[in-house]
């Protein structure tokens, strides 16, 4: 379809009406907090739904429990395949482009500096990874699959959101249009799937078209899951690039917010990284990814590193060659970037599985501004013109 400022104007002010309306109907009752706690260990597809659980969250749970019907199964075998082969760099790139570039959005950099869970960046970031390893399982959508019950708590987490700001008059919705909207919601579906494929790309990963086409694929039906209006999502990778280029235009620029969440993110990154001697890598890998200007919005700072870090597609060629080459060294580079993926997550996490609860209230502080066979190797479809 073709995306005009008029077009994303309309998407700015739609909400996700299902969850809006089953979010609502929890607080003016008073249930959500006993949803929460029915919920908690509620966690795999096909489990029994808890007695006493509010009539209006359980007819959302069975009406939110089946993938979109136009699921096309194998280009999601096609879509985990190219996780698996990818697992490592993907989860670099969610961390090192994906995240800074939420923040380079302003009003998105202040959504995400509204509940207490979120000022604290390994609670997002061990959300977001442990979602995306859920929806890259081979029971993904099965019983006992993790992704559809996690799916279908973030979906509340974002209508919660929505609630609060309106109803607390801590959104100026004239101006900024409804929060974590469609157009927002499109954007972030963007950031995770087309951003990883530019970053991948960058760092000078090998990738099909089959395999980015599918990885793409997805997450389309991930943002299915979470309440976006599928006659406005791209359906291409080039109609993709359309829209995230206009959205970025759109929006994109330095704010307080942002650079406080960037900020946290290098530190708790820095934290994760062994000793201090190779902390400025986090730096450079950031603002390699993202590019100089939004690093600077982001006030990312410049370190010796950043000229080293320009040889790292370099040295993933020189790995990516042994794995063509070798099936032993295919075999072991795969399982090193499952354990790294593992590792990384299990930091974040600290062992614990994420509940992704809906807020009860916002921060009380709230004061900011208003393995796929290769065969056509993908490139990144070009920048939008005129």
């Amino acid at each position: 379809m073709a995306y005009t400022e008029a077009s994303l104007d309309a998407l700015r002010q739609a909400g996700d009406e299902l969850a809006d309306a089953t979010v609502a109907t929890l607080f003016e009752r008073g249930e959500a907090g006993k949803f929460n706690s029915l919920m908690r260990y509620v966690s795999t597809a096909g489990a029994p739904l808890p007695d006493g659980l509010p009539d209006v969250a359980r007819e959302y749970l069975e009406a939110t429990r089946v993938p979109p019907a136009w699921v096309d199964w194998s280009e999601m075998e096609k879509a985990r395949l190219f996780f698996i082969d990818n697992n490592v760099h993907i989860s670099t790139a969610l961390s090192f482009a994906s995240m800074p570039a939420c923040y380079v959005v302003p009003h998105v950099a202040r959504l995400l500096s509204t509940t207490h869970g979120l000022k604290y960046p390994s609670k997002r970031m061990a959300e977001t990874g442990q979602f995306t390893v859920y929806l890259m399982q081979p029971d993904a959508f099965e019983a006992g699959g993790r992704f559809v019950p996690a799916a279908q708590k973030v979906r509340l987490l974002h209508a919660s959101i929505r609630h609060h700001l309106t109803r607390e008059n801590r959104w100026d919705t004239d101006v900024l249009g409804t929060p974590i909207c469609q157009e927002d919601m499109i954007g972030g579906q963007m950031f995770f799937s087309l951003l990883v494929l530019d970053s991948l790309h960058r760092l000078g990963i090998h990738m099909s078209t089959e395999g980015a086409e599918a990885y793409y694929y997805a997450w389309r039906v991930v943002g299915a899951m979470l309440g976006v209006d599928q006659d406005a999502v791209p359906k291409s990778l080039e109609e993709a690039r359309r829209f995230l280029d206009l959205y970025m235009v759109r929006y994109m620029g330095p704010s307080e917010e942002g650079t406080h969440l960037t900020r946290q993110l290098i530190d708790l990154y820095e934290e994760v990284v062994p000793g201090t001697l190779l902390d400025p890598i986090v730096s450079a890998l950031i603002r390699y990814l993202v590019g100089d200007t939004c690093a600077d919005w982001l006030q990312v700072p410049r370190t010796s590193w950043d000229t080293v870090v320009k040889a790292v597609p370099h040295l993933l060629g020189v790995l990516e060659t042994i794995e063509d080459r070798s099936p032993l060294g295919a075999w072991a580079l795969d399982r090193i970037g499952h354990l790294t993926t593992i590792l990384e997550l299990s930091s974040l996490t600290r062992g614990r599985v994420m509940h992704y609860a809906i807020p009860e209230q916002l921060k009380k502080d709230y004061g900011v501004s208003n393995t796929v066979p290769p065969k056509r190797r993908w490139t990144p479809p070009p920048a939008t013109t005129g």
